[in-house]
């Protein structure tokens, strides 16, 4: 598999900044729409509130894209496998996963998992297009995952013999699967506008939620509260249109795997998230988890940096 078009140029140190600046916001949205499916799981069933969440978006986004879509359609009429194929897996089968998989697992149990976001976005990127990572990349891969499990373990790794795994977990974890496989298949985006791309794409997630969400409304019933709609909004907007166009511009210039490193801040801002929302404690792992999460962060990036720098110089 090879991607459809040659890779962009690198950008500038100020332009690498903006970009991992832009993951860190990413980031923070997509721990808060974990949290927020999490804590209306009781009120909103998995493939309603993915539904709800795409048919928002996409009514967020029609306005501005449409004529993009138009002007785009040949191209689009060209490459619509490639489309259809990364908004089943990105958009419908990621969330539907995730949504599924939150109703039974716990929030440690769910940082856990995909806290392997990073390390499998590398291995496909290596075995779907021959990318070979950096020593630096592998070595912040592992270093931030310690960080990870110091949080999700209390920095106690007798802590590993209490977890335990149920069929939500699996569902996660193949919602991991999914995410790590729509990000290095990112590189097979046509050449659209990126207004384009998400208007397609979240109406693939429609349509592929929309049987599954009618089925389910059967037998749980939907009541509108203030607290639902409020759930609706904030994963309609800032996961989704915000988050994704982002995401998606950060990986076309920066590459898959430095990308998906920037996503073990997932778990850093969960827990960040959870004193305030759910009332948590900050305790002295999540300070340490937090710092070597960063390190495992910085160390590829400053070893980018230094890589560009020589390239450039004479």
């Amino acid at each position: 598999m090879r991607p459809s078009s040659t890779a962009p140029d690198r950008p500038s140190p100020a332009r690498v900044r903006a970009l991992y600046a832009m993951l860190t916001l990413v980031m923070l949205l997509w721990a808060g729409n974990s949290m927020v499916a999490r804590a209306v799981h009781a009120e909103i069933p998995p493939f309603a509130l993915a539904l709800g969440r795409w048919a928002g978006a996409l009514l967020v986004v029609a306005p501005f894209a449409w004529r993009r879509v138009i002007a785009d359609w040949p191209v689009v009429r060209q490459h619509w496998g490639k489309i259809l194929l990364l908004g089943l897996i990105g958009i419908g089968a990621f969330n539907a996963l995730l949504y599924s998989g939150l109703r039974y697992t716990t929030a440690t149990n769910g940082l856990l998992i995909q806290a392997a976001i990073p390390a499998l976005v590398l291995c496909f990127d290596g075995l779907l297009f021959k990318a070979r990572p950096r020593a630096a990349q592998i070595a912040g891969v592992s270093i931030a995952a310690i960080g990870v499990l110091t949080i999700i373990l209390k920095a106690d790794p007798a802590a590993l013999l209490s977890l335990s795994f149920n069929i939500g977990d699996v569902l996660v974890l193949c919602a991991v699967l999914a995410w790590s496989l729509y990000t290095a298949l990112l590189r097979l985006r046509p050449p659209i506008d990126p207004l384009s791309f998400l208007a397609l794409t979240f109406a693939i997630g429609v349509l592929a939620m929309l049987p599954f969400a009618i089925a389910e409304l059967r037998s749980f019933p939907l009541h509108f509260t203030p607290r639902v709609l409020g759930a609706y909004a904030y994963v309609a907007v800032l996961p989704s249109v915000v988050a994704y166009f982002l995401y998606n511009k950060a990986v076309s210039e920066l590459g898959a795997g430095a990308a998906g490193q920037v996503i073990s801040l997932q778990p850093l801002f969960g827990a960040l998230l959870a004193v305030p929302l759910l009332g948590e404690a900050l305790h002295g792992y999540h300070l340490a988890g937090m710092a070597i999460i960063l390190a495992g962060i910085l160390i590829p990036a400053m070893a980018g940096r230094r890589s560009r720098q020589a390239t450039a110089s004479p």
